[in-house]
């Protein structure tokens, strides 16, 4: 997947930003890209999304309400960070758990309400970033069903009594076709989605950002930290790609940009090491929640989105 971007005065003029001096920097093993810009950008700026966008668990709890879990450490922070923009020049309205409906109706959560998160757009905002589509697929559950057929694999000699290496896949609640069709749906939500975020911020560029890489590409380099058998790894794998294909041809198709985080995390993903991955297992070792991005992860994702941006200027 590639980074859909448009260069040139007029997202200059759409982005409101001034640019002056960009300067990259690489930090050791955590290939940290630090973009730092001489001026402020004028925003303001609309973090729209899921768990993916609010970074539970990982540090600094902010913003109401308490049970959308954002972090003061996600990726739209960090964007807004490196971009100046501070007051009410940001607002991240993210909720974990939120789902395209929550983008237009609020949201009830174990700890407050959160407001529809389109209400935040005005014809004031310049840029907006649109993190969704997990949730409305299942992707959460369709994990756990994984998880319990994958230790259920390894109790009985992972494939040793039993050939099937993917009982998941293999599973009626999770098949290819019933994912897939719950896939096509959130595409057409997201369309819906971008053309009302388009209504409402007709000045705005935005961004549709993809899910990091939860699972390697060799099945056999997960072990036993996700608990999954080796079939249904590639199958996961190939569920979040095909979603995010979604996301990427919606954006596409509503004339937005679109962010491949996939393919910088590809070598980050939960299971690799403590110390390089972006996601974290079923039991995270770094604060966040589990099969979810870290402080490493949101700092990665916010690098690509950064660059997306100064490359649109």
């Amino acid at each position: 997947m590639k980074t859909s971007v448009q260069a040139g005065v007029a997202g200059l003029l759409a982005c409101g930003t001034l640019l002056t001096v960009v300067l990259v920097t690489r930090d050791g093993d955590d290939n940290h890209i630090g973009v730092t810009y001489s001026t402020t950008s004028k925003g303001p700026y609309v973090a729209l999304g899921d768990s993916y966008t609010a970074g539970p668990g990982i540090t600094d709890p902010t913003g109401t309400p308490a049970g959308c879990d954002r972090s003061a450490g996600n990726y739209p922070a960090l964007v807004a960070a490196e971009l100046g923009l501070k007051g009410g020049k940001f607002r991240d309205v993210s909720c974990s758990g939120a789902t395209t409906a929550d983008l237009t109706a609020s949201q009830h959560t174990d700890n407050g309400t959160n407001p529809p998160q389109l209400r935040a757009l005005s014809s004031d905002t310049r840029l907006v970033t649109v993190g969704i589509g997990g949730n409305d697929i299942g992707f959460s559950k369709l994990i756990k069903r994984c998880v319990a057929m994958g230790s259920l694999y390894q109790l009985t000699g992972s494939g040793k009594y039993f050939p099937e290496d993917a009982p998941c896949a293999r599973d009626a609640d999770s098949n290819s076709a019933t994912v897939e069709m719950k896939i096509a749906t959130a595409g057409d939500r997201l369309t819906r989605v971008l053309t009302e975020v388009k209504r409402r911020a007709p000045e705005a560029r935005v961004y549709v950002v993809s899910y990091p890489a939860i699972l390697p590409t060799d099945s056999a380099d997960c072990g036993r930290g996700m608990s999954l058998a080796p079939g249904d790894v590639t199958y996961l794998r190939e569920k979040e790609q095909q979603l995010n294909t979604a996301l990427r041809q919606r954006a596409s198709e509503a004339g937005v940009s679109y962010v491949d985080t996939y393919t910088p995390s590809s070598d980050h993903n939960a299971c690799t090491a403590k110390s390089t991955r972006w996601i974290e297992p079923l039991v995270p070792e770094n604060p966040a929640a589990p099969v979810h991005p870290n402080a490493r992860g949101e700092r990665g994702m916010a690098d690509v989105v950064l660059r997306a941006v100064k490359s649109a200027l």
